[in-house]
């Protein structure tokens, strides 16, 4: 089969005719066009992750924020619930975890960019969308240019500005993005009104980001005022019903960035009165795309390390340049004075969620354990650094064929150019479905014509087309390119294909046995999918973890998993060993037994969300503090309390439920469980 790709006239590339980037630094300038955003006055294609201060122990934030950046994260963005800060009015609450000064100034200090999410809506699946009870008490008009409403959101906006005072991008500071409201799909005049109150009060940003999802025309913004962001999730565990969902459009390549409108061909681009946002004018930008879900009571859903990969890199050979995450790590809600904090049918929400547990399933879990996506994903985000500036000017051309998500035998693949050079993406994945093997495909792209491969696994790659390898022309490789340090070139070999470099002065070479290919001015590293997910860059430095993730904390050399663990580096093409020990490490075993119930649980309702069953009590210990424990028995919803405190609950999904052990070590704990429920959607068994 032959994949050729329908070559069309680049966009024209917009400078300056946003109403952003006026508040910047004088060197270093972050701005967009049409098509990028840029840093410096170059193209930049930065990686940005959710990570929420409010839901995760002020203890860790360091330690978390150091493994998102080893993971490729370099824009942090987050929420601020309003509920969390002013759940009584009038009492403001800034300590602690909620302490958001001291959250920005160690992104800073990390030297990561900030993106702050500050409403006065926000979702994010906490109670009333964030809003506090006593302002949805007023019965005000809310989320519209109330006098009234606006007079409380500038006084919540203010209290926000006086925390990060003097911490923004132009102030030498990180923060360099402010998202106004959030999923306000008809509200322009609105979004503009709290624009221009964020920039009253002070909140001097290069940019102002609004969410842009609705129909196929776009949600209703202030026209060049805000850079819509856009998202794409897996799965959608908050559709009504509990039957399965038509295959996801997202693993089929198409520029069309509105989640709503992606291979929905009824849906009009313009709306009955004329409206359609104008794509042309901003570049694609995500915020959104989901390396994990959250399952509601109703749905519960399992998102695979391949279905978060996969959609990313689908969107990136789509004309992505912002990769934007939701959640990248995920946390565990706060509980209030005088209510819990999560999103539930109790408070006129569609969906109920756990009350604690904002898990996830993502990249880096609720107790910052690396789950297999985290490693994958980075195989993109240390491209989009190295290589970004190279690809965001790309523009994307879709294959003469373009299958949709039902079509197990048509290749999925784009092509990102500059009218020479570019890159060839491929997606062989399908959630929810097994596609065919692809046999002696050929891609033939700029004049090049790749050597025929055949496309079996489960996976998702991109090959590089007339790209610069120091001075020398590399005219095509069937291995995808991960980064550069140095004379030193990185790539990896995809599984079931042969890795050929072919330059274009006729040399070949086979990226085959050990990998390594010492070519004088250049240097090429081949490393195997499987341990080139472990591949990370620390301080100048590159580390391949031996199934382990490793992060930089304070000068130190960490791996996430704990215990004795091994790495390798590189001098010239020969690997060297390292080994960190930890002799105290002993792995927890977990110890349960069948209970009565100790005392009343205070959180009944939850338990009883499928319905009034019985409560199955176990009594739990651990060995010792080290690692991860498992709750393997199913079951539908589980609650922990540790030393008579709530400290964790989850919905089941099919996965044992995992907890660290030192949460339960050396104190009181007790497990609540009930009986799985068979009205819930549960995805199929896990091979």
């Amino acid at each position: 089969m032959h994949c050729q790709f329908a070559f069309d006239k680049p966009p024209a590339v917009l400078r300056h005719h946003l109403n952003l980037g006026r508040y910047n630094r004088d060197t270093d300038p972050v701005d967009l066009t049409s098509q990028y955003l840029t840093k410096g006055g170059k193209p930049w294609l930065p990686v940005m992750g959710e990570f929420h201060f409010s839901r995760c122990p002020r203890e860790d934030w360091a330690k978390e924020l150091a493994k998102m950046k080893a993971g490729g994260i370099r824009l942090v963005s987050t929420y601020l619930f309003w509920i969390c800060h002013e759940e009584e009015e009038g009492v403001l609450d800034f300590a602690g975890e909620n302490d958001v000064r001291a959250f920005v100034e160690l992104c800073g200090q990390q030297g990561l960019f900030v993106v702050l999410r500050i409403g006065p809506w926000a979702h994010g699946e906490a109670r009333n969308g964030g809003f506090p009870d006593w302002l949805v008490a007023k019965g005000l008009p809310l989320r519209t240019d109330d006098p009234t409403y606006l007079f409380l959101v500038r006084k919540w906006f203010s209290a926000i500005f006086q925390q990060v005072q003097g911490l923004f991008y132009e102030d030498g500071g990180p923060v360099i993005a402010v998202q106004i409201e959030n999923e306000l799909t008809n509200g322009a005049q609105h979004l503009l009104t709290l624009k221009k109150m964020a920039e009253e009060i002070g909140f001097r940003v290069p940019l102002y980001t609004v969410t842009g999802w609705n129909a196929a025309s776009g949600a209703r913004i202030p026209v060049d005022e805000v850079l819509p962001v856009f998202s794409a999730y897996p799965d959608a565990p908050w559709s009504e019903g509990t039957d399965p969902l038509p295959l996801s459009p997202h693993y089929v390549f198409n520029p069309e960035r509105n989640d709503a409108a992606v291979g929905a061909d009824l849906i009009q681009k313009t709306a009955p009165d004329g409206w359609h946002l104008p794509y042309e004018r901003y570049p694609f930008a995500t915020c959104e795309l989901g390396p994990g879900q959250q399952s509601t009571y109703h749905r519960r859903v399992r998102i695979s390390p391949m279905d978060a990969y996969a959609l990313s890199l689908v969107k990136l050979g789509s004309g992505n340049n912002l990769i934007g995450y939701y959640m990248y790590h995920g946390g565990t809600n706060q509980i209030g004075k005088h209510s819990t904090f999560q999103e539930s049918r109790a408070t006129g929400y569609p969906n109920d969620y756990p009350i604690r547990n904002y898990d996830f399933d993502t990249a880096l879990s609720e107790h910052g354990e690396a789950r297999p996506q985290y490693g994958m994903l980075n195989l993109l985000h240390l491209f989009a650094e190295d290589f970004g500036e190279l690809l965001a000017p790309m523009h994307y051309v879709p294959s003469l064929e373009t299958p949709v998500p039902e079509d197990e035998t048509t290749p999925r693949t784009a092509l990102r150019t500059d009218g020479r050079s570019g890159f060839v993406f491929v997606c062989h994945h399908q959630r929810h479905k097994k596609l065919a093997p692809w046999k002696d495909l050929v891609l033939s792209a700029l004049g090049v014509t790749f050597p025929a491969i055949d496309v079996a696994e489960d996976t998702a790659f991109f090959f590089p087309v007339r790209m610069q390898l120091g001075e020398r022309e590399l005219v095509f490789a069937t291995a995808q390119p991960i980064c550069r340090q140095g004379k030193d070139w990185y790539f990896a070999r995809i599984p079931g294909i042969p890795a050929v470099y072919h330059f274009a002065d006729g040399q070949e070479y086979s990226g085959e046995g050990d990998g390594e290919l010492n070519l004088g001015a250049i240097r090429i590293h081949t490393l195997p999918f499987a341990e080139a997910v472990y591949l990370r860059r620390l301080d100048g430095q590159m580390i391949l973890g031996e199934r382990s993730d490793w992060y930089l904390l304070n000068g130190s050399l960490a791996a996430i998993e704990g215990g004795t663990q091994r790495y390798w580096t590189w001098e010239g093409t020969r690997r060297v060993s390292h080994e960190v020990l930890d002799p105290a490490w002993q792995q927890a075993k977990l110890l349960a037994e069948p209970c009565a119930a100790p005392f009343a649980p205070p959180y009944e309702e939850e338990l009883h969300l499928g319905g009034d069953r019985p409560l199955l009590w176990q009594k739990l210990s651990v060995t010792s503090p080290c690692g991860f424990v498992e709750i393997r028995t199913p079951f539908d919803i589980a609650e922990l309390f540790v030393d008579g405190k709530f400290a964790a609950d989850s919905f089941g999904i099919g996965r044992p439920w995992r907890l660290p052990a030192s949460l339960l070590y050396q104190k009181s704990c007790y497990l609540i469980t009930t009986p799985e429920n068979p009205a819930v959607y549960h995805e199929p068994a896990e091979k």
